[in-house]
């Protein structure tokens, strides 16, 4: 049972939960932070010498263009850098949504960053990974690999999933933190949320299933930083960072990670 009191908690209360939660004066400060963390990263590894791992979103996107701006302007090198996205659309469960749809992750992402950036700063092609039917143990070997993600980027969803890892049934909460990149069917609280950007509310236009990297992932990375700035967002972040932990709201199992935290608007945090 869900504590109807935490939905009142607002401003100051909520940097106290179980999951650290940062606020930023509005949305565009909320995505610069996202793309300054990114490219500060980057630039600190590769003073060191080190390969950087990102798992990255595509939503939010907000932080792409910031992004590309402090990669082409202070001529950060990503000649060692990974992107894994986060997932991707299909049309049904064995065919992934054609990468030229305007729905596609992948169309989106080239469109917004890869495409934007200085062919001389971006990474090369096998270093832009995107899951599908095949590359699961591909997904897992770069990670082992690079010994870890450095960092997983993301935001929530309505249901608490984290990707498109929706609330799993007849599930234990040890078994999902194992689940690795898979194919999943889209819960209709996430489809009709997700219409509201894309299709104007017609939830039935939108894709049925998705392909997503797993929470064993998301869980396994060295530092998870989650991102939130809609209005209903502001139930959103208080289950994950003060409800109960468990898989009927996969955020909240972040409550246990080393080094989880959620970035919010003032507009999320403000009272209801």
């Amino acid at each position: 049972m869900i504590d109807e009191k935490i939905l009142a908690l607002h401003d100051e209360e909520l940097t106290h939960g179980r999951i650290p939660i940062d606020i930023y004066p509005d949305k565009p400060s909320t995505f610069k932070a996202m793309a300054e963390l990114m490219a500060s990263t980057i630039e600190e590894n590769n003073r060191q010498g080190k390969k950087t791992l990102f798992i990255v979103p595509l939503g939010p996107v907000g932080q792409y263009p910031y992004f590309v701006e402090l990669v082409n302007t202070k001529r950060i090198s990503l000649r060692n850098v990974t992107f894994i996205n986060m997932d991707e659309y299909m049309t049904s469960p064995t065919t992934l949504i054609d990468p030229n749809h305007r729905l596609s992750f992948r169309h989106t992402m080239y469109h917004l960053c890869y495409n934007q950036i200085d062919p001389e700063l971006i990474m090369p092609e096998s270093q832009r990974i995107f899951p599908d039917l095949h590359n699961a143990d591909l997904i897992d070997e770069v990670i082992a690999a690079h010994g870890g993600v450095d960092i997983c980027f993301g935001g929530i969803g309505i249901t608490g999933h984290v990707a498109f890892n929706e609330p799993p049934v007849n599930q234990s909460e040890e078994a999902f933190l194992s689940t690795r990149t898979r194919v999943i069917k889209i819960t209709e609280e996430t489809r009709v949320v997700n219409s509201m950007d894309d299709y104007q509310g017609a939830f039935y236009l939108m894709p049925e299933y998705a392909i997503t990297i797993g929470m064993k992932e998301i869980y396994g990375a060295k530092k998870v930083r989650l991102y939130c700035f809609r209005d209903w967002h502001r139930s959103v972040i208080k289950r994950a960072a003060f409800g109960p932990k468990d898989v009927s709201f996969p955020a909240s199992l972040l409550q246990s990670h080393p080094d989880a935290r959620i970035g919010i608007s003032e507009f999320v945090a403000a009272r209801p």
